[in-house]
């Protein structure tokens, strides 16, 4: 597999289209840092670490409305990939829908939402935009 982030999301965006609740997906530092921050801006409702075999899975538990079943994310867009990089510095960080977005980075700082990274004044590779 050449681009993790991008099987990442897959895996979530088909699980909410087919309407699961829960996902399993092979772990990473990486996958990891993102689940973090998606699960501190509210776009899913929990998310576990299991260290079984070799690499270990993440388990994400996804949000939904309760009584539309509409989910909390409505797209997922993989920004930079192996074979085009993107790269923002600090004062170019793209806004997501004018702010309603967010826009997750991997920085010197570690992997970072965009508000953060402009309160930090750093810049770094555009992984992916989430609203």
């Amino acid at each position: 597999m050449t681009d993790t982030v991008a099987d990442y999301l897959t895996r979530i965006r088909n699980a909410i289209k087919a309407g699961h609740k829960i996902v399993e997906i092979p772990a990473s530092n990486l996958k990891k840092d993102i689940t973090k921050i998606l699960h501190e801006k509210g776009y899913i409702l929990n998310y576990k670490f299991m260290d079984d075999g070799p690499q270990g899975t993440i388990k994400i538990a996804l949000k939904y409305h309760p009584q539309t079943k509409v989910s909390a994310i409505k797209s997922m867009q993989r920004t930079s990939r192996p074979g085009l990089r993107k790269y923002a510095n600090a004062d170019q960080i793209p806004r997501v829908l004018n702010g309603l977005g967010i826009a997750i980075l991997s920085t010197s700082s570690g992997v970072i939402s965009d508000k953060e990274a402009r309160t930090m004044n750093v810049g770094g590779e555009v992984l992916c935009y989430i609203y």
